[in-house]
């Protein structure tokens, strides 16, 4: 029984890291087009590898060698940079804490330094860009910390077979786009 368990863990966590993968392409996809139309260049950020050994037939063996940084980063069109990290979950709410410490210490640094800054965000068949600082602030925000798809309404953004993370389907406060900030008050629980 313990064998047929694991296995069955190993499938749920091949099929969890595919749907990431698609994730990922789905926003690589909106980049592309974003690129054609001269709205952004943004690139998904390589991880930090290197190579330890070449085998035969294209493989490898190889090692991280650091933590990682952010999935996306790019330029706007008119020059303001922007950072984002992308997580995909086929539960019904997303934590706060899927993002590592050194992942959130990075797009506080670019925030502070004007960058838009986010977390693009994939709850089953819904699609978000939400701002760091309502990302960061999520317990003051929400009152937890975790989000659920309902939650992030305000932040869901087009999904075209591509995730179109800079075309939200609401009309959301702080220009986030071209380059406000984000009117976190307006997040905030009212209790």
């Amino acid at each position: 029984m313990k064998g047929r368990r694991g296995a069955l863990g190993q499938y749920h966590a091949s099929m969890s890291n595919n749907r990431g993968h698609d994730f990922e392409e789905a926003i690589r996809q909106a980049c592309l087009l974003y690129a054609s139309q001269g709205r952004a260049k943004v690139e998904k950020t390589p991880e930090p590898f290197r190579v330890l050994e070449k085998r035969e037939g294209g493989i490898f063996v190889g090692r991280f060698t650091a933590h990682a940084q952010p999935d996306f980063q790019g330029t706007l069109d008119g020059g303001r940079s922007i950072i984002f990290e992308a997580k995909y979950t086929t539960t019904d709410a997303m934590k706060r804490d899927v993002l590592t410490e050194t992942q959130m210490e990075t797009l506080e640094r670019h925030h502070r330094c004007g960058a838009l800054a986010a977390v693009c965000v994939g709850i089953q068949d819904r699609f978000f860009f939400v701002p760091w600082p309502v990302w960061r602030d999520m317990k003051g925000a929400f009152g937890h910390m975790s989000v659920s798809a309902a939650e992030l309404e305000d932040f869901r953004v087009r999904f075209t077979g591509a995730v179109l993370f800079l075309d939200y389907t609401h009309k959301i406060g702080g220009r986030w786009i071209t380059g406000a900030d984000c009117e976190i008050e307006r997040w905030r629980r009212s209790k």
